[in-house]
């Protein structure tokens, strides 16, 4: 059986320092695996995938596959894997029913892969981000990034309000209830990353 080539990135960047970050569109049943090993880890539970199957895992990104609003992206510094990013168009989303949405915004999801043997890297979480916002305010139609974290998850909110995001209201986003898809209503603190503040290089 041949390997599978992996997607082709979407954005390659080498920062000074840091290294080699490619953003490559998920391969729904290729990085299950991955996938799986990270949403089921305790320090995930905010991401709502603890007790999925690794094929459940891969079930739910081959529906995300099919949308033309909603993406997955695998994020892979110097070769390994290192974060899961989601985007969205939030007028094709429930958060887009909690804050007027503006021409131009982009919603992103966000999960870090697990510190290796080594421990927490200082930077380094920065570093990836800089680049993943970076990326998503190119071109000149995008104008501004929104997050929707839990608000019990609070190093996800001091994360990105460290990465120059401005903390907004706490809203709590619908339940969704749909053949493909469910998820629980969540109260989420929303922040706001704006071009023109340096989110875009």
């Amino acid at each position: 059986m041949p390997d599978v080539v992996p997607p082709a990135p979407v954005h390659e960047e080498t920062v000074d320092g840091f290294g080699t970050v490619r953003i490559r569109p998920l391969d729904p049943y290729g990085d299950a695996g991955t996938v799986h090993r990270w949403v089921r880890e305790e320090r995930a539970a905010f991401w709502g995938m603890n007790g999925l199957t690794r094929d459940q895992v891969a079930d739910v990104y081959a529906h995300l596959d099919t949308l033309d609003t909603h993406h997955a992206f695998l994020v892979v510094k110097d070769g390994e894997p290192a974060a899961l990013v989601q985007t969205y168009d939030p007028r094709a989303d429930r958060v887009g029913e909690c804050y007027e949405v503006r021409p131009g915004d982009i919603g992103l999801h966000l999960l870090l892969a697990p510190a290796g043997p080594g421990g927490p890297r200082p930077g380094w979480t920065a570093a990836l981000l800089g680049v993943v916002t970076a990326h998503l305010l190119t071109g000149p139609d995008r104008r501004r990034i929104v997050v929707d974290p839990d608000v019990r998850n609070e190093k996800a909110v001091a994360r990105f309000l460290r990465q120059g995001f401005t903390a907004g209201p706490v809203v709590v986003l619908p339940e969704v209830d749909l053949p493909d898809v469910y998820l629980p209503a969540k109260t989420a603190r929303l922040a706001f990353l704006h071009r023109e503040s340096g989110g875009g290089r």
